[in-house]
This record gives structure tokens, sequence and C-alpha cells, in this order.
């Protein structure tokens, strides 16, 4: 059974799943899916062809499945999916996707996002990431499990950010943030490693072969490149080839900053 207040308005051909919570002045599409036990508080606006999981908490005010901001967009059929057990906060804007990305925006599951965060068209974020109080992702950007993201920090257009990595408030990304790794400024540089997500996450081999390949990589002023190959070929550590594979594959490049000795 859901409790749906009397004044929300539910458009036929939307399915809501048990035990789900639809507060004051809330709008449902007709081509909105929401999973058992999900929440949504007052003043909300769900729309478009989005899906919506299980044990989800959304707050108050937030615009979710909206046309994509893209002068491109003409009416195609495009998607928003949200998985389980995540936490959208007040005034959230999230986009669906677009036929030039793909047509569908994706998050995945146990994620907080704070208030004011903006995920644009096509972006793609994995499961249990953090992003704090006005984060802006635009489109076509793509997030990894575990990222953190700070406060007031924009990210351009296809960026990727891989896994365990962390980006300082009030940052701007530009360019690709590799796994593992910390970065912040006004351009992202690598400030190293995040080394207090991985010491909760894992293994302190995986975490001493990080550190050998960081320097190996970052800090001695050899081709990154080349050096991403190299550790591919004789590391025996699964963490360090992930971090070389992402590097080999980076389309908009690795914001390094080697130390001031050799600035």
């Amino acid at each position: 059974m859901s409790l749906i207040h009397p004044t929300a308005v539910i458009e036929d051909g939307a399915i809501l799943g048990n035990n789900v919570s639809i507060g004051p002045f809330v709008f449902i599409g007709k081509g909105v899916s929401i999973g058992d036990n999900t929440t949504v508080a007052s003043h909300t606006g769900i729309e478009g062809k989005t899906t919506i999981g299980k044990n989800n908490r959304i707050f108050s005010h937030s615009a979710i499945g909206t046309i994509p901001q893209d002068l491109k967009y003409d009416g195609e059929d495009v998607e928003l999916i949200i998985g389980d057990n995540n936490t959208i906060r007040e005034f959230i804007l999230l986009n669906p996707g677009t036929k030039g990305g793909g047509s569908i925006t994706k998050i995945g599951n146990g994620n907080l996002l704070m208030g004011y965060v903006h995920l644009g068209h096509d972006v793609i974020i994995g499961d249990n990431c953090i992003l704090a109080n006005g984060a802006t992702l635009a489109g076509h950007v793509e997030l990894g499990n575990h990222v953190v993201i700070g406060g007031l920090t924009p990210i351009h257009q296809f960026c990727h950010i891989g896994d365990y990595a962390m980006v300082g408030g009030a940052s701007a990304v530009t360019q690709d943030i590799p796994p593992f790794c910390m970065a912040e400024g006004n351009r992202a540089n690598l400030r190293g490693l995040n080394l207090t997500g991985l010491r909760r996450n894992m293994q302190r081999d995986d975490i001493n072969a990080l550190k050998v390949a960081y320097r190996e990589l970052f800090e001695q002023g050899n081709p990154m490149q080349e050096i991403a190959q190299t550790l591919l070929e004789k590391s025996k550590s699964k963490k360090v080839k992930q971090l070389c594979e992402f590097i080999r594959s980076s389309k908009r490049g690795i914001p390094f900053k080697r130390t001031k000795n050799e600035d």
C-alpha cells in the first residue's frame, strides 16, 4: 500500500511500487516508475521516461526527468534510470539522456546527491558516490564507484572520473581524473592518492603498489603514457593495472602537476 497525499498529481500510466510515499504537491508523470519503499517529498516533479528503484529518498523541490538542456533535443525517446538506496536532497535537477549520447542518464545504487546538485544529459554515475552541495556535472560525464565530488565543483562535458577518486570543493574539472587519485584547484590538478578513501576500502598491499605507481607516473617527469604501458605489462597489481588502463584510454587527458622541485 502506498501513502499518497491528496494534493499530489499522479498521471494515469505511472507505476508505484509497494509502500511508496508521495508528499504534498508532488507531480508524477505517466511514464514514471517508482520502486518499493521510495519516498518523494513535497513539491517535487518527476517526468518523462524515468525509472526509480527501491528504497530511495527524494527530498523536496527536486526536478527529475525533465527534458535535457540540449538545443539539439527534439522530443526523442530518452530515459533516466535511478537505482536503489539513493538519497536525493533538495532542489536537485536530473535530466535524461539525448540521442547523441546513448539516450540514457543512469545513476547507480547507494549514492548521496546533496542539495542543488545537477546531473546533465547522458551522465553515468556508479555506486556509492557522494556529490556535495552545488556539484554540477555537464553532459556525458562519467563517474565510477565510490567517487567524492566537493561542493560547488563544475565538471566539464565528457570528463571521466575513476573509482575512489576525490575532487576537492570549488574545483573546476576539465580533464579526466584517474581512479584512486585526489584532485583540487581551478584546473583540478592531481594532488596525490585519495589515501583516506583507499585506507577505508583496500588492503595495504594494494595501497603500497598504487603509491609506487603514482610516483612513477606523475612525479618523475617521464612520459606518462609510456610509463602506464610499462606498468600494464609488468605490474601484478590489479589496482595498478586499472589505473594505467584508465590513463591509456583517457580522451581528455590527465591534469597532473609535478612536484615543486620539477616545476
